[in-house]
Parts: structure tokens; sequence; C-alpha cells
């Protein structure tokens, strides 16, 4: 049993990270976006109707799936005064409750995601902008999805602590 969830927080730290990689792309073309629209603005007085819905989609994107790359490097903002306050051993424990009560906030919020990404889908809302895109439906299912990704690399590094195979990462800067 132990090799399985060894195996499953190993594949699950291969997916984050090539998410993570991924999206630091989405950065990328959002900067080409925003550039384009000054240029479009400001060089030719002809500004675009969808440059600004669209850089918002790619930050929001990039932002929302790298949460299982920065859950995997476990570099989330932490309070180090306290990690400096206490010894090593109560550091860790309280690494594995706040991984728990994280886990279980978590699965609250993807219970109350779901259905209003049910009905966006169903309904495919639009933004009602001059664009009329379709990220109000896209980023309702996008952030569930982040809270699925979240969920799963929470549980691999809570099997990681079990196990003891947290490794160099352990600290939260």
């Amino acid at each position: 049993m132990n090799r399985i969830l060894a195996r499953y927080a190993d594949a699950i730290d291969r997916i984050s990270v090539f998410v993570g990689h991924g999206c630091s792309v989405l950065f990328f073309a959002c900067i080409a976006v925003s550039a384009l629209e000054v240029v479009m603005r400001y060089g030719f007085d002809h500004p675009t109707v969808w440059s600004t819905e669209l850089a918002m989609t790619l930050c929001a994107s990039a932002w929302v799936l790298s949460v299982g790359y920065v859950t995997e490097r476990q570099r989330h903002i932490s309070i180090t005064m306290v990690e400096m306050l206490v010894s090593a051993r109560t550091w860790h424990i309280f690494r594995l409750v706040q991984m728990l009560i994280a886990l279980g906030a978590l699965i609250v919020l993807t219970l109350a995601l779901w259905s209003p990404a049910a009905k966006a889908i169903a309904r495919g809302e639009h933004s009602g902008t001059a664009f009329n895109s379709i990220q109000p439906t896209y980023l309702k299912v996008l952030i569930l999805v982040g809270a699925i990704f979240y969920i799963l690399q929470l549980t691999a590094n809570i099997i990681r602590w079990v196990q003891g195979t947290e490794g160099e990462m352990s600290g939260g800067h």
C-alpha cells in the first residue's frame, strides 16, 4: 500500500510541476496581449475590445492552475516567525495540521463550486461586455479544476509527510 501511495504522490508531483511550468507561458502571453493593446490604443488610436478580458483570463488561468505547483514546492506564504519560535518537531506537526485543515476546507469549497460551474456550463454564461466572451463560464469551471488540483496535491503532500519523504522541500520559505 505504501508503494501505491508513493507512486500516487510521485505522479501528482509530476503533473503539478508540468502544469506549473506550463502556466508560466500564460503570463508571457498576457504581457504580449497587454503590449499589443498599448500599441493599438496609443500608436494607432484603435483599441481592441478583447484585450482586457483576455489578459485577465490568461493571468487568472495561470494563477489558478499553478496552485498544485506552489503546493508541491511548499511555497505558499507562511508565518516564518512561528517556525522560528517552535521546535522542528512541533513545526513538523503544525505542517500536518495545516495540510489537513486546508484539505477539509478545499473539499467543502469544491463541493460549493460544483453547482455554479455546472449551471454556468448549462447556461453558457457570457461576460456582457463589448467582447461578450464566455469568461464567466470558463473561470467558474477553471476555479473548480484548480481546487481539485489543490486537493490532489495536498493529498500527495500528506502522503509524503506520513511516509517521511518530504525531503528538502519542507518549510514554507
